[in-house]
């Protein structure tokens, strides 16, 4: 028994995209805030994200956020996402599911109507709006990293696909944003394996000098993201919806539009004149789960123009367990994970 560790986990999923929140069973990381601690735990204790993200106890296409010590004075909690493709800085959809499991399990005391509620992600604070009606969160509407469009007219070779024009956008990751129409695609559930080989293979081709540095966070790691757009349709004054796909490397299809990739979009739609503020944008994933974006105030981040945004999407509960884990397992790689588990 003295070889078994346990964590409390709660699953949630946002549009379709699965969120396990870790809230007990690791040790307090080293950092002054919550980037250097996801930093410590990106270097140090990775086991932690493969061992939830891998069979036989998850998948890679879920997402894993672990609750941890916030630093700011505003913050009531923090939070480090990880995902197939390592450790996102802001997540639009896994914000939603960490708020939500916070004030639905009741570590957060929940009031009814409108509640604000202030998280530390590894980009900064994000600050929530949570919608609770009869004691259930209803939705959350997150405000996070401000997104701005880093490059305009970039274009690869990509081997079996030819040239690919793309608009490198940052909102809480670098995403490299493509008009699907362009390719073939209309973004519907049929293609999503066609989707998921273009993403892998555009990807692959469009990294080597590609932009990896945030102006104020520094290097934040190789393209992670591609955003398919689909074609806008207008539903009346400043109002569109837009079919939408997000591909995450290596080799996932996000249920959701995502988040993050909503707000991407709005910083390139601003940047073209396509939207102004108070604007929204409805995206639509291959599945028809829907996430709505507006267009809030604009700023800046280092020297480029940028957008501040809200996301607003509802999230829902799937499970709360506590998983047992055997170092001894030949399954479990505890090299890097069992100093992090609490005995």
């Amino acid at each position: 028994m003295d070889r078994e560790r346990v964590l409390e986990l709660i699953d949630t999923h946002s549009g379709g995209d699965v969120s396990r929140i870790v809230t007990s069973g690791i040790e307090p990381l080293p950092g002054k805030n919550v980037l250097e601690k996801a930093r410590y735990l990106e270097k140090e204790g990775d086991g932690l994200r493969r061992l939830l993200l891998s069979e036989p106890y998850g998948d890679p296409a879920m997402s894993v956020n672990l609750i941890v010590e916030p630093s700011h004075p505003e913050a009531v909690a923090g939070y480090i996402i990880m995902e197939a493709m390592g450790y996102p800085l802001y997540s639009g959809s896994n914000t939603i599911c960490t708020a939500t499991a916070l004030l639905q399990s009741g570590m957060i005391p929940a009031t009814e109507g409108l509640q604000e509620i202030i998280l530390e992600s590894p980009a900064g604070l994000s600050r929530n709006t949570a919608r609770i009606v009869d004691g259930r969160v209803e939705s959350i509407t997150t405000r996070g990293e401000p997104a701005f469009v880093a490059e305009r007219g970039l274009a690869v070779e990509v081997p079996h696909y030819g040239r690919v024009g793309f608009d490198l956008v940052w909102s809480g990751a670098y995403f490299a944003l493509i008009r699907a129409a362009d390719h073939g695609f209309e973004l519907t559930a049929d293609e999503q394996f066609a989707l998921t080989a273009f993403g892998d293979s555009f990807v692959r081709a469009a990294r080597p000098g590609l932009r990896r540095e945030h102006p104020s966070l520094g290097d934040v790691g190789p393209l992670p993201f591609v955003h398919f757009m689909g074609r806008v349709r207008t539903l009346g004054a400043g109002r569109f919806e837009s079919p939408s796909a997000t591909y995450v490397h290596p080799g996932v299809i996000c249920r959701s539009p995502t988040g993050t990739g909503t707000s991407a979009r709005l910083a390139l739609m601003a940047a073209l004149g396509d939207v102004a503020p108070g604007d929204t944008l409805e995206t639509i994933s291959p599945r028809g789960n829907r996430f709505l974006g507006t267009a809030l105030v604009e700023g800046v981040v280092g020297d480029f123009p940028a957008l501040h945004t809200t996301v607003t999407g509802r999230a829902r509960f799937l499970a709360h367990s506590r998983i047992t884990i055997d170092l001894d397992d030949p399954l479990v790689d505890a090299s890097d994970l069992e100093y992090l588990l609490s005995p």
